[in-house]
């Protein structure tokens, strides 16, 4: 059997094929080559067409099924993963009323801020993990308020991964991962929040229906089947955010254990099996994939908006043709840790939850004309992003979940020497790469999903470490010296 794994990103989606005896990957394609547009038409606001999302979803795929080794009458399993907290308005035709606000649109916060003043801090902490903040269902309160007329069309509300699988079966499905992800889920009652609904108006009638994260969810139609080159009648039998999915494709799914990614945002994610909370919200608790009514696991996620979107801008301004990524790590290399005084504050793309929702904006300071080149820049650029990991982290250890060792993707930021050893001097963690990502953990969650994996060690049998980064001592004192000067400057901003 082959498995097919989707990634649903803002940036791009991902496709990936592989053999489900040997887990290797034989077919990958990504769509569009360069990053999908993100409408913003006023400050903080940030929406995609879910229409751009399966165009370019149907584009993927049939370039994945161009590979030699990859034969579409094999394919057993359809598994999703998507960009998390974003809501897909349809109406009782399935047509999309409005374009998707997305995970980085940040006009629903006060909404979100105002809801867990009403609700009480403690209620939402202890039966949400979260104040509602602005998530889905803050977003959804928002078109509500502010365009009632849309509303009113409103039949379902979707998560991006939702309305992926809804296209491909014609079904309108959620999962309890998702639901909690867009603080709809009551972890004391273990079952949707009625407070929260009638809190903020909403009907019962508008949640899809429920359907377990693993196992058949809905099947691919005869129509999609022939527009996509498929066979009619694959299941989907995986489908998770992309934050818990990247912790999947990593085999982390036990209390202790963390993953990070550094894409076009940056999160470090750890698993803990038990309730837990961070009092002032700036870390958030869902549902992880493993999560049941019976079985409480649960992913601590500290999310950075501003990482690899920030490198892709400074990319771009110092002149993308005359530079790549690997370029550009080998720049900073040649910057003594601390960058020389430059300062990065990689804050410019929406409120951040780990500063309370504040809105910094990027910054960088520290600049002498005399002295820095653009390569300071570019090594304060990752040390920023790394820095703000580490603060993060802080956070996390408070919660009694230490961070000791840390398993990401080998890909994006986390191909940078500086960046990663940065992380790891800091925190003291070990970091192992691996060669994987969310379309392929996405396929491990189809094969495992289906029952054509018994165990998820059988799913991860061939899942294998391809780098490790320690601390660098030589580096430490400087870095802590940057990292606390960073800091006084961090909270001066957001103060």
């Amino acid at each position: 059997m082959q498995l097919l794994g989707i990634d649903l990103g803002s940036s791009s989606v991902k496709v990936s094929v592989i053999d489900g005896v040997t887990g290797e990957v034989v077919g990958q394609e990504q769509q569009p080559k360069e990053e999908m547009e993100i409408v913003s038409l006023q400050f903080d606001w940030a929406e995609q067409s879910p229409e751009m999302w399966f165009e370019y979803l149907k584009k993927a795929i049939d370039g994945v099924l161009q590979n030699r080794d990859v034969d579409a009458g094999k394919i057993g399993a359809i598994g999703i993963s998507y960009q998390m907290h974003g809501l897909v308005l349809v109406d009782d035709k399935q047509e999309v009323i409005r374009l998707s606000i997305i995970w980085c649109d940040s006009r629903a916060v006060g909404i979100g801020d105002d809801a867990a003043s009403a609700l009480g801090e403690e209620w939402t902490l202890t039966h949400l993990l979260n104040s509602p903040g602005n998530f889905t269902a803050s977003k959804l309160k928002w078109v509500k308020e502010n365009e009632p007329e849309l509303f009113e069309k409103v039949d379902k509300f979707l998560l991006p991964g939702d309305y992926i699988a809804m296209r491909l079966s014609g079904k309108t499905t959620t999962t309890i991962t998702g639901l909690s992800e867009g603080i709809f889920w009551d972890f004391e009652t273990n079952a949707l929040s009625e407070e929260l609904l009638t809190h903020y108006g909403f009907e019962k009638r508008m949640i899809p229906e429920i359907v377990s994260g693993f196992g058949e969810q809905v099947t691919l139609t005869e129509d999609m089947a022939k527009e996509l080159g498929l066979n009619a009648g694959i299941p989907v039998t995986y489908r998770a955010g992309d934050q818990p999915n990247n912790a999947f494709s990593l085999n982390v799914l036990n209390p202790g254990e963390v993953a990070a990614t550094a894409g076009t945002s940056g999160v470090v994610y750890a698993v803990a099996g038990k309730k837990v909370y961070d009092l002032k919200s700036r870390v958030n608790v869902f549902a992880h994939v493993n999560h049941t009514k019976e079985i409480q696991s649960l992913g601590v996620l500290l999310c950075v908006n501003g990482t690899g979107i920030q490198y892709a801008w400074l990319k771009r301004l110092m002149g993308q043709e005359r530079f790549d990524y690997p370029a550009l790590n080998k720049m900073a290399e040649e910057v003594a840790p601390g960058s020389e005084g430059v300062m990065c504050f990689p804050f410019g793309n929406g409120a951040e939850r780990m500063l309370g929702n504040t809105n910094p904006g990027a910054q960088m300071s520290g600049i002498n004309f005399n002295i820095h080149q653009d390569k300071h820049l570019v090594r304060a650029a990752l040390e920023g992003i790394a820095f703000s990991f580490y603060y993060g982290m802080d956070i996390i250890n408070t919660m009694g979940i230490e961070t000791k060792l840390i398993r990401a993707g080998y890909a994006n930021l986390f191909q940078s020497k500086v960046f990663a050893k940065t992380l790891a001097t800091l925190s003291g963690a070990v970091i192992e790469l691996y060669n994987t990502d969310g379309s392929v953990g996405a396929a491990r969650g189809a094969g495992l999903g289906c029952g054509f994996y018994k165990s998820e060690e059988e799913a991860f049998k061939e899942l294998k470490r391809v780098a490790l980064i320690e601390p660098e001592k030589e580096w430490q004192s400087q870095l802590i010296k940057a990292y606390n000067q960073w800091k006084i400057e961090l909270e001066k901003l957001i103060s």
